[in-house]
């Protein structure tokens, strides 16, 4: 048996029957100071290879898909009728346009991550795997299936304190579902395809709170330039009822966070064993 160093290590397995032998891969993510990973999981060397070949093919379709999307949504600004959406902070100002952008990079750093791994090597993009990684785990997957969840419970409540009817006659309805209701699957398929390195649970929630406290801003600092929501929700709220809300989502995005962590961890294997106590 042959074994090569981690992050990734082959391990080459001759088994005779009669002339046959059979050669494994085991991918190891050890526990560092940055984060714990998880142990060694071996696979068949063919399937290993079709895998990276299905991962590396699935992650350029979604990145077209959302390089679409965020260009559609960009031409949308042109067309009179549409510009009004986007008047007071334009389209930047809502969460649900900011994450498709999100999106875009992340798969952008996840395909750049593919084809530096085959021209290269695992060793020598350490840092790109470990950014995509933190984007993924901190922010991409979180605010997905943060966007979805409080989207679609909202729409359910009372449609006209997120998404007003008369928006159908605005925006198409496969729109409607591609800003909304595809990105948590496609997030949910980029953890069932490949683990990710979680950070130790202070640093991860820290920049998630960071990015919420930075959206929250925004928010603000439109309402007192412009008068006017982002959302109709907001308007219905008092300063109190605003204070609860944002709190209450970020505990709600944390609560994500932590899902999302402990899928990858049921997915990926129960052996994860931190040697650094998580905080």
């Amino acid at each position: 048996m042959l074994e090569l160093s981690a992050p990734e290590r082959c391990v080459t397995q001759f088994s005779f029957s009669g002339l046959a032998c059979h050669r494994t891969c085991a991918v190891t993510c050890a526990s560092t100071p940055e984060g714990s990973c998880f142990e060694t999981v071996t696979v068949p060397w063919s399937e290993l290879a079709m895998t990276r070949t299905s991962t590396c093919i699935y992650h350029f379709f979604v990145l077209s898909w959302y390089i679409f999307l965020n260009f559609y949504i960009s031409q949308q600004g042109e067309d009179r009728r549409k510009s009004k959406v986007f008047l007071s902070g334009g389209q930047w100002k809502y969460l649900t346009f900011l994450n498709l952008f999100l999106q875009a990079i992340f798969y952008g750093v996840a395909c750049l991550e593919d084809v530096l791994k085959r021209a290269k090597g695992q060793k020598d993009i350490k840092f790109i795997t470990a950014f995509r990684d933190l984007l993924f785990t901190t922010l991409a997957f979180p605010i997905s299936a943060f966007v979805f969840l409080s989207f679609w419970i909202l729409f359910l409540y009372d449609r006209e304190l997120v998404y007003p009817k008369a928006l159908d006659r605005i925006f198409p309805v496969w729109l409607n579902h591609a800003m909304h209701t595809s990105i948590l699957p496609f997030s949910l398929a980029e953890v069932i395809l490949r683990p990710h390195c979680y950070p130790l649970k202070k640093k991860g929630l820290t920049l998630l709170a960071a990015a919420s406290l930075a959206y929250v801003s925004r928010v603000l600092w439109i309402y007192s330039e412009t008068g006017t929501w982002v959302y109709p929700v907001f308007a219905k709220l008092s300063p109190v009822g605003l204070a609860a809300f944002f709190s209450l989502s970020y505990v709600f995005s944390v609560g994500i966070y932590l899902f999302g962590e402990k899928l990858n961890h049921w997915k990926w294997g129960d052996t994860m064993q931190p040697r650094k106590k998580r905080k």
